[in-house]
C-alpha cells in the first residue's frame, strides 16, 4: 500500500514503512553545473551507461551511441561550440547521446536514455546538466569534433561530475501542473 505525506511517498510492506528510494532519486535531481575536480569512478560510468541503454525504446531499435568524454582539451572544445553548455569544459566527464537518424522516433528513445542516464548519476550523487544538442547549431559541429558517423546526430550533452554548489531552484506545486479526465479552466 502507498502511504502519501506532503512532498514524500512511502511503501508500506507490512509492519514496516520504508521511502521510495526511485522517487527520492528522482525528486532528488537537479540541474548542476558547477563540479568538483574529482573523477568520475570507472565503475560508475560503466554502470550508468549499462542504465541508459536499458531505457525504453520504440520497437526495441536502440538507435543510440553514447559517447564519454573525460580529455580536458576536448571538454573545452566541446563547451566552446555550445552557446550554453560553457561549464562543460569544467565537468569531470561529457556523455554524448547521438541517435540514428534513420530511426523513426530516435528522438524519444534518445530522450529517454538521456533522462535515464541522469537519474542514474544521481543515484551515484553524480551531478548533471542536460545540454540541447537536437535543434542546436552546434550539434553537427560536435558530431564533426567526436568524429560520430553521419549516419547519427547529437541529440544531448550530459557534463556529469560531484557537485561543488548546489543551488537548487523552485518546481511548481503538482496540483498547478496536473489534470484528470478532462482540462478544465477555473
Amino acid at each position: 500500500m502507498w502511504l502519501h505525506t506532503k512532498d514524500t511517498f512511502f511503501f508500506s510492506g507490512g509492519d514496516a514503512i520504508s521511502m521510495n528510494v526511485g522517487t527520492t532519486i528522482i525528486k532528488s535531481r537537479h540541474s548542476v553545473r558547477k563540479y568538483k575536480p574529482a573523477p568520475i569512478e570507472e565503475v560508475v560510468i560503466r554502470d550508468v551507461l549499462e542504465c541508459a541503454r536499458h531505457a525504453p525504446t520504440a520497437m526495441n531499435l536502440q538507435p543510440w551511441l553514447f559517447g564519454v568524454i573525460r580529455d580536458r582539451e576536448l571538454l573545452k572544445k566541446i563547451a566552446g561550440l555550445t552557446d550554453h553548455g560553457k561549464f562543460i569544459a569544467d565537468a569531470a566527464a561529457c556523455f554524448a547521446v547521438c541517435g540514428e537518424r534513420k530511426a523513426k522516433y530516435y528522438l524519444e528513445d534518445c530522450c529517454a536514455a538521456t533522462e535515464t542516464l541522469i537519474l542514474a548519476l544521481q543515484a551515484y550523487g553524480v551531478g548533471s546538466c542536460w545540454v540541447a544538442g537536437e535543434k542546436k547549431e552546434y550539434a553537427e559541429d560536435v558530431r564533426i569534433l567526436l568524429k560520430v558517423p553521419k549516419e547519427y546526430t547529437l541529440v544531448s550533452l550530459v557534463p556529469a561530475g560531484y557537485p561543488a554548489d548546489l543551488t537548487i531552484q523552485k518546481k511548481k506545486e503538482v496540483d498547478l501542473t496536473v489534470f484528470y479526465e478532462i482540462y478544465k479552466e477555473e
